[in-house]
C-alpha cells in the first residue's frame, strides 16, 4: 500500500512531485487520471488530473474521487499538489479543492506552500517571487489560461475560499519545526483552515514538512514534499533505498513536442533551433489541427534518429497567443494546440520515437491521453522537477513531461544524454 497519496492538478506537476519524492528515497508511480483498479506498488502514488483550468465543481469532484481511491489503497497522508506559480483564477481551483479535501478528510487545517527555491520560486511575507521578480512581473501575468496578476497569495487564496486564510510568516518558519507547529495550532484555533507558508530555502521546506507529519492533508508545490519521506523513515515505515528511480533501458528515436508559451520554453525552443532540426507550427496562420499535424508529419519523415532529437513546437509569444485567442476564443485556441500536438506525438511514436519530451502541462495531458498512457514509473531528474519516466505504452518508452516554466535553456538538447 502507498504511504503517501498525492493528487496533482496537471500532468507535468504530477511528475515534478513524483520526482521530488524519488530524489528523497521513495519509489513513485504516477497514474493518469483517477485509477479504477488496483494501484501500482510504490511508496507514493501520484494521481495526475487535468483539473487546473476546468470548472471548479468538476475539479472538486475529480479530486475527491482521487482522494477516495488513495485512501482505499491505504494512503496514510494526502498531498494536494498545484503549480509553484500558484496558477489559478479567482474562482479556483486551488481553494475549492483544498477546502473540499479538508472536509473529506475531516481535518481542521492545512498549509499552502508553492515554494520551490531550486526553480526560483519563493514565498516571503505571503508574496510569491519568481527569481527576483514578483509573480505579477514574471511573465505569468500573460499566461493564456491563468494570468497571475496578484503576487499576494493570502489575498489570492482568500478570494477562492469560503473560510479565511492565514499566514505562517518568514520569522516563524526560520525559527524551525517547533515554532511552525505552534503557529499552525494558533491559526487553527483562530478559525483559519488554510494558511500560506513562507519559504525561501530548502531548509524551510524541510521544516514545514516535518511540522506537518501528523496532518491528514498538505497542499503546495512539489517542494513541500521534500521533507515528507523522512517523516515516514522516522516512523519506521519507509526503508532506506539505494536507487528509487531505476528505470528500464529503452532504445529508439528521440523527439520533443512543445506547446507551452512560457518564457522558459520559448527560450528552449530558440536555442534548439540553432542546433537540431526544429519545426515551429503557426496556429495563427493555419488554425486547423488536421493541416498542422499533416505539416508536421511530412516534415519529420527522414529526420528521426536515436542520436539527436527533432523539436516540433506550437509555442508562441504572448502577442500571437492573444491574437489566436481573439480569433478562436480562449478555450478553442488551447484545444487546437493540444489536439495538434497530441496527433504529432502519435505520429512520432508510430515512426519509432521511444524517448519523448513534452513541454507544457496542458500539452502533456493531451499527449499521454492520445498515447494511451495509464501510469508512469518515475526515474531520475534531467533538471530540477523534470524526471524521465517509463511507461508500458508503445511496447515500452520513456517520457519527460516538462512544466512550461521548468528546465534550463539547453534542456531540449541535454535531456537525451541523461538516463
Amino acid at each position: 500500500m502507498p504511504l503517501l497519496g498525492c493528487i496533482a492538478d496537471d500532468f507535468t506537476g504530477a511528475t515534478d512531485l513524483a520526482s521530488m519524492l524519488v530524489r528523497n528515497g521513495m519509489t513513485a508511480v504516477q497514474t493518469i487520471g483517477v485509477p479504477d483498479g488496483k494501484l501500482p506498488k510504490a511508496d507514493a502514488v501520484v494521481v495526475a488530473l487535468k483539473s487546473r483550468t476546468i470548472p471548479a465543481e468538476e475539479a472538486v469532484a475529480q479530486s475527491l474521487a482521487a482522494c477516495d481511491a488513495l485512501l482505499a489503497a491505504g494512503a496514510k497522508q494526502i498531498l494536494f499538489k498545484y503549480c509553484s506559480t500558484f496558477d489559478s483564477t479567482d474562482a479556483g481551483n486551488i481553494g475549492p479543492v483544498a477546502e473540499a479535501l479538508l472536509r473529506r478528510l475531516q481535518s481542521g487545517f492545512a498549509i499552502a506552500c508553492p515554494a520551490f527555491p531550486a526553480n526560483g520560486r519563493s514565498v516571503f511575507q505571503g508574496h510569491l517571487f519568481v527569481g527576483a521578480a514578483l509573480l505579477s512581473e514574471s511573465g505569468m501575468q500573460d499566461h493564456p489560461l491563468t494570468p497571475m496578476t496578484d503576487p499576494n497569495l493570502v489575498r489570492v487564496l482568500a478570494r477562492q475560499c469560503q473560510g479565511s486564510v492565514g499566514l505562517i510568516p518568514f520569522a516563524v518558519v526560520e525559527a524551525g519545526e517547533a515554532a511552525i507547529r505552534r503557529e499552525m495550532t494558533r491559526l487553527s484555533e483562530a478559525g483559519r483552515r488554510l494558511a500560506i507558508a513562507d519559504a525561501v530555502t530548502d531548509g524551510h521546506l524541510v521544516a514545514l514538512g516535518a511540522a506537518c507529519a501528523g496532518h491528514a492533508l498538505i497542499t503546495g508545490g512539489s517542494g513541500i514534499a521534500m521533507g515528507l519521506p523522512e517523516n515516514f523513515r522516522r516512523a519506521g515505515l519507509l526503508p532506506a533505498r539505494e536507487n528509487a528511480g531505476a528505470l528500464p533501458e529503452v532504445q529508439g528515436a528521440c523527439a520533443v513536442v512543445a506547446g507551452s508559451c512560457s518564457r522558459a520554453t520559448l527560450g528552449q525552443v530558440g536555442l534548439a533551433r540553432d542546433h537540431v532540426p526544429t519545426l515551429e507550427l503557426d496556429a495563427l496562420a493555419t488554425p486547423d489541427a488536421d493541416a498542422l499535424a499533416g505539416q508536421a508529419a511530412s516534415w519529420m519523415d527522414g529526420k528521426l534518429s536515436g542520436e539527436r532529437p527533432v523539436v516540433i513546437a506550437a509555442s508562441a509569444p504572448p502577442e500571437r497567443v492573444a491574437a489566436l485567442q481573439a480569433r478562436l476564443g480562449r478555450d478553442a485556441a488551447g484545444a487546437l494546440v493540444e489536439e495538434t500536438l497530441a496527433r504529432v506525438a502519435e505520429a512520432l511514436v508510430e515512426r519509432g520515437v521511444r524517448r519523448l519530451v513534452v513541454a507544457g502541462g496542458e500539452t502533456s495531458g493531451a499527449v499521454v491521453q492520445r498515447l494511451g498512457v495509464r501510469s508512469l514509473r518515475i526515474g531520475g531528474e534531467i533538471d530540477p522537477g523534470v524526471p524521465w519516466c517509463w511507461t508500458e505504452a508503445a511496447g515500452g518508452m520513456r517520457l519527460a513531461l516538462k512544466s512550461g516554466n521548468f528546465g534550463a535553456r539547453d534542456f531540449f538538447l541535454k535531456a537525451f544524454s541523461h538516463g
